[in-house]
């Protein structure tokens, strides 16, 4: 039997993306990674999303039933996912000598708002996870989902398992909340979009910030964002390597130099004569708004936001790319060299936003770009 850590050792938060929990060997390295941390001296929570493409399997199953699934229902269906990998992974923790309890998102204490399928977290309750700690439990948290203060199950949304660790780590007083997944930390770019991409040791949350709003996929923006608002320690890390590896988020501004690139290739242009024209139903997508050339207006909005049909026809395939670095909209010198390096593709338009510059293209052109102002912006090694 291994020995359970001390109540009076210090708390971290581990969250496990689905592809980490995909299968019953994953689960079972996940289940070993957690016990390490336990044996290091740490009181372990840990948050889990649905095994693998449970999630979209769940939501293709209400679909073929009815092409309008009500959005209660479905948060109900949709549940589920977390509740198979979260009990699966507290009997592996339990079958290496550890004992563990698992916990829906009601039973939790994550309390929410009303708005079903895309709820906000508006108070945590974690009194049964402190007393499943006190007794030298590992506590593992169904990620997602809370419950209404009217009983209802609600999810969270888009990447609502990352903002379940982050409300989790600040209402439990963790030393750290770990996002891991399957890419060893954040990089300047993605790999497979720039080759010469590097990993950073360090990333300032205000940098992580412009990175997740911007697209980057390891990265989710309401989870940094309240991380930050919080005062919560993150790390991003992979799953194959061992706790407090990978990238760490300490509060504070992005840097001088570039930190990343990111293109983003899921957004949609709707042009309107007025604002007031806006779809109620796509309010909450929305990226960007800027005046257009003949007194109409331009709004990006994020398809993944989206109602599924409405995003087939909310506007024109769109892309941005997106740099974060302070000195790239106080410098002129550094806007000069990223407006240099834009040319290598037809720009749309660009803008400042905070510590980030922003091209607007066409879709086929991100990564062309992304590659372009990496070359020019990213320091090939940090500075000392």
């Amino acid at each position: 039997m291994a020995e359970a850590a001390s109540p009076s050792a210090p708390i971290v938060v581990q969250k496990y993306g689905g592809s980490s929990v995909a299968d019953v060997a994953r689960i079972r390295s996940v289940a070993r990674r957690v016990v390490d941390t336990v044996q290091d001296g740490h009181q372990v929570v840990v948050v889990v999303s649905a095994m693998g493409n449970t999630t979209n399997e769940l939501l293709a199953l209400a679909r073929s039933v009815t092409p309008s699934p009500g959005r209660r229902e479905l948060d109900l269906l949709v549940s589920v996912g977390e509740r198979v990998s979260m009990t699966l992974l507290a009997m592996a923790i339990h079958d290496l000598g550890v004992p563990a309890r698992s916990f829906t998102g009601s039973q939790s204490g994550i309390i929410t708002d009303n708005n079903h399928v895309a709820a906000r977290v508006e108070e945590v309750r974690p009194h049964r996870l402190f007393a499943a700690l006190d007794t030298g439990h590992v506590v593992i948290v169904a990620g997602f989902q809370g419950v209404s203060r009217g009983g209802e199950v609600t999810t969270l949304g888009r990447g609502g398992s990352d903002t379940t660790a982050v409300v989790l780590a600040a209402a439990l007083g963790a030393e750290w909340c770990e996002l891991c997944s399957d890419v060893d930390g954040i990089f300047t770019a993605d790999p497979r979009v720039v080759p010469a991409a590097r990993r950073l040791d360090t990333l300032p949350l205000d940098a992580a910030v412009a990175l997740s709003r911007g697209g980057a996929k390891v990265l989710h923006a309401q989870a940094v964002e309240l991380a930050r608002t919080l005062g919560v320690q993150l790390h991003a890390a992979a799953t194959r390597r061992p706790s407090g590896s990978g990238t760490r988020l300490p509060p504070g501004p992005s840097p001088s130099s570039t930190m990343g690139v990111t293109p983003d290739t899921a957004l949609v242009l709707h042009e309107l004569a007025d604002l007031s024209e806006l779809p109620p139903d796509v309010a909450g997508a929305v990226v960007h708004v800027r005046p257009g050339l003949h007194g109409d207006v331009q709004v990006w909005l994020d398809t993944r936001n989206l109602p599924e049909a409405t995003a087939q026809s909310a506007g024109r395939p769109i892309a941005t790319v997106t740099a974060v670095g302070r000195a790239l909209v106080v410098d002129p010198t550094q806007t000069a060299v990223a407006l240099t390096a834009s040319r290598c593709v037809p720009i749309e338009t660009w803008w400042a936003s905070g510590e980030s510059i922003i091209f607007s293209v066409a879709r086929e052109d991100a990564n062309t770009l992304t590659q372009a102002l990496h070359a020019a912006l990213v320091p090939k090694r940090p500075h000392t």
